[in-house]
Parts: structure tokens; C-alpha cells; sequence
């Protein structure tokens, strides 16, 4: 019994000191550090700044684009005075449209991301 009480003890002591441990906040932030110079070494580039990019803030840029350009589409094609306007109408709501689809798509990319 003696010797189990010791081992526990031994045990007990070990943990503590480990809990207490002063360079576990030292080491935690040099692994930081390290990470983060690892990452900075990487060379840049555009294709993957562009996956970055949200959905929600992709999707609205092409409708805006394709907005503008069925604008000017319409515009030249349709001689009516209010042409512009209906086309500033079909372009806001491309971009609303475009802002609940990039909305569902970070949504799902989200959950596909939480069940792996």
C-alpha cells in the first residue's frame, strides 16, 4: 500500500508541475509565431485569394457585371426614355438575388465543412 500511496503522490506532483508549467505560454507563442512566419513564406497568389473570397461578396460582383453590361445592352437596343431605369431595376435585383445565392453557398460550404 505504502508504495501505490507514493506513486500517487509522485503522480499528483507530476501533473502539478505541469499544470504550473511558466514556458507553456512561452512555447504556445513561439509555435504561433512560427506558424504564422510559415505561412507569410507562401507565395502569393491570386487564384487562391479569389476561393477566399465569400460567395456572398462573389456572387453579387458578377450580377452587378452582368447587370451593367444588360444595361447598356438594353439601352442601345430599346429606344425608350425610361431604358436606363429598367435596367438599374434588373441590375439591383440581379445583385439581391446574387446576395441570398452567395449566402446559401457560404451556408452549405459551411455545413459540408462541420460534418467532416
Amino acid at each position: 500500500m505504502p508504495e501505490s500511496e507514493a506513486e500517487r503522490l509522485k503522480r499528483l506532483r507530476e501533473r502539478q508541475l505541469r499544470d504550473r508549467d511558466p514556458l507553456a505560454n512561452e512555447r504556445k507563442f513561439q509555435r504561433n509565431i512560427s506558424i504564422k512566419e510559415k505561412r507569410m513564406q507562401k507565395p502569393i497568389s491570386l487564384k487562391e485569394d479569389w476561393r477566399n473570397i465569400p460567395h456572398v461578396v462573389k456572387a453579387p460582383l458578377f450580377a452587378f457585371v452582368l447587370g451593367i453590361i444588360g444595361t447598356i445592352i438594353l439601352v442601345r437596343s430599346w429606344d425608350w426614355e425610361y431604358a436606363v431605369y429598367v435596367g438599374a431595376g434588373i441590375t439591383i435585383g440581379l445583385i439581391l438575388f446574387a446576395a441570398v445565392l452567395g449566402n446559401a453557398l457560404d451556408l452549405r460550404d459551411k455545413i459540408k465543412k462541420n460534418l467532416q
